[in-house]
């Protein structure tokens, strides 16, 4: 080889300050002449080398997102919070599939009971989906980013509500797509969404006090309770339960909003929480 690159610029290369096309005749050159390669490595700025190669080991290094953090960062979420989202657990396949076998299953036992009687199976269900997931979402049991979140600056109410607000989208999405499959019900068949508000808010204000796993369990269990005593008090066997009527629905609203008021009240003890031990 008769010709080779001018020392000038192969300093100029080893800066990143050679334009093209020189730049492109120097990538090719130096692909197959030793003697270029060895005036480039005594020409390189150590330094400047040593940067670039952690550049490119973090870049090699870094995480490649997957569809839905790509998706979220593409509609403009910041990338720390949409890999916060992307890794929430009820957001991944297995679990949306259970959920909506619920809901057909529920749908399609609305359909047997006829169109004369209030979808009852549907409307006790469907305020539970939501407070599940929500209870799935946060906590050092099935949160595979618990760890990197309890030594992150992000404060723990905040993460809480990213979470909240995603598996909310969701599950009332499902919910709400499910209540399309009811015509026949009318208003009767969205007589779930309150109590579902009122079951989330309930158990996130409890959380703090009794955990991730027990505030749930215990606001759940106090549905099924409220659902028993209702059936169970009820003068007429196809009539609605107390829960969805007007009166109940009015009830739930109440019980919605005192829960978002003592969440924001409680929303220090969060990080508390978040640090290991309870925060009672």
């Amino acid at each position: 080889m008769t010709w080779h690159v001018p020392e000038d610029d192969l300093r100029a290369y080893a800066r990143g300050e050679l334009a093209p096309p020189a730049l492109w005749s120097t990538d090719t050159h130096l692909t197959a002449c030793a003697h270029c390669r060895g005036v480039l490595a005594g020409a390189a700025d150590p330094v400047a080398l040593d940067a670039g190669w952690e550049r490119l080991d973090a870049e090699l290094d870094a995480p490649r997102p997957g569809p839905l953090e790509a998706l979220l960062t593409r509609l403009g979420v910041a990338d720390h919070t949409a890999r916060l989202l992307a890794a929430t657990p009820v957001l991944r396949r297995s679990w949306l599939g259970a959920v909506v076998a619920v809901l057909l299953l529920t749908v399609a036992a609305a359909h047997l009971t006829g169109a004369g009687q209030a979808p009852t199976l549907f409307l006790a269900l469907a305020p539970l989906l939501p407070l599940a997931g929500v209870a799935l979402s946060y906590g050092p049991v099935l949160d595979p980013t618990y760890e990197m979140a309890v030594v992150s600056p992000t404060h723990g109410f905040r993460l809480l509500m990213i979470r909240t607000v995603a598996v909310l989208a969701v599950a009332l999405g499902l919910n709400g797509l499910a209540t399309l499959a009811l015509p026949g019900y009318g208003l009767r068949a969205l007589a779930w969404l309150l109590p579902a508000l009122a079951l989330t808010a309930t158990g996130l204000a409890l959380t703090p006090r009794l955990g991730p796993v027990a505030a749930p369990s215990v606001t759940g269990g106090a549905w099924v309770a409220v659902l028993l005593a209702a059936d169970a008090a009820r003068p007429a066997a196809d009539g609605p339960l107390a829960p969805f009527t007007a009166a109940g629905q009015g009830v739930a609203a109440v019980v919605a909003a005192l829960g978002a008021g003592l969440l924001l009240i409680a929303r220090d003890r969060f990080d508390l929480y978040r640090g290991g031990g309870s925060a009672a």
